[in-house]
């Protein structure tokens, strides 16, 4: 187990490389930072004169070489509109996006294993129809069309929840929802159909003729089988929850990562750019590497060698 782990960990180094000279060729072909940097009425001289003191006049490679030997030391250069270390900007804004995720992901896992299991149990009942309708409706949703009619239900109409912006448990609640009803849409039919396969498979058959009841050889014998395939979903949603929430920290204005770095991409501050960036790749990586050790304590006939 442990040789597996410093595997994974060895692959992800080319994999950040790839990201790293991806993101960094895509923002500087996004446009000239200088054009927000200085006013309206600055000359070319002055333009010139601040491309060279950024260094950005010499060759791409040259900057991307550069970027990569203060990225190893975790100098990322500083914000263009801050004037502070991007790294640092980046990483306040992480508490705020993983307290979102991590509500988001409870919610959605509260509510998608028990809808999951019921409606492979009662398999094209009623119950089965209602629950895969609302899954697929929940898919098609976007964001932040749930998000704007949860601010119109329950902050304009209701005046129960704040409409945006943080402090309070209570700010937390609608973005929550939102993120949390699309990740739950992906996660019930994925418990559905791993339940609905595993229900005919001869151990299950064994333990109901030991005279065990139907709840816990559901719940002990099948959904524990089921839930390998589960555990990835959730790790990718991790990443997508933390970083991927863009239009809805921002419909909710809620300062996390996410509107950070459409501020960041709308002012083309390239070095916040390319750190948020770098910081989702590497959740996203490490998100996939604690979804494999876990495959490991779910099922022990899952070996690495």
């Amino acid at each position: 187990m442990a040789r597996y782990l410093v595997k994974r960990v060895l692959q992800m180094i080319p994999v950040l490389l790839i990201i790293t000279l991806v993101v960094f060729l895509l923002v500087n072909v996004a446009g000239d930072p200088t054009v927000n940097m200085l006013p309206l009425d600055a000359t070319e001289a002055d333009r010139q004169a601040l491309r060279e003191a950024l260094g950005l006049n010499r060759p791409l490679y040259v900057q991307y070489l550069d970027f990569l030997g203060d990225a190893v030391t975790g100098n990322f250069g500083e914000s263009y509109r801050y004037n502070q270390p991007a790294v640092e900007l980046a990483l306040q804004r992480i508490p705020a996006s993983v307290q979102l995720a991590g509500t988001a992901l409870l919610l959605a896992i509260v509510l998608a294993i028990p809808l999951g299991i019921l409606s492979a149990m009662f398999a094209n009942s009623p119950l089965d129809l209602a629950v895969s309708g609302i899954s697929v409706l929940g898919r098609a949703m976007p964001n932040f069309w749930v998000g704007i009619l949860l601010i119109l239900l329950f902050a304009v109409e209701l005046n129960v929840l704040p409409v945006s912006g943080s402090g309070t448990p209570a700010h937390l609640v609608l973005p929550a929802v939102t993120l949390a009803i699309q990740a739950a849409s992906q996660i019930i039919p994925l418990i559905r159909s791993n339940m609905l396969a595993i229900m005919h498979e001869d151990y299950i058959r064994t333990a109901r003729s030991k005279g065990l009841r139907e709840a816990g050889v559901v719940c002990i014998h099948a959904f524990k089988n089921a839930l390998v395939p589960v555990v990835t979903v959730v790790a990718l949603e991790i990443p997508s929850l933390i970083g991927g929430s863009l239009i809805t920290e921002t419909v909710f204005a809620w300062p996390g990562l996410g509107q950070f770095l459409i501020q960041a991409i709308n002012n083309q501050d390239m070095s916040v750019v390319q750190v948020c960036i770098l910081l989702i790749a590497v959740i996203t990586l490490v998100a996939n590497l604690l979804a494999d050790i876990v495959y490991c304590l779910i099922d022990p006939r899952i070996r690495y060698s």
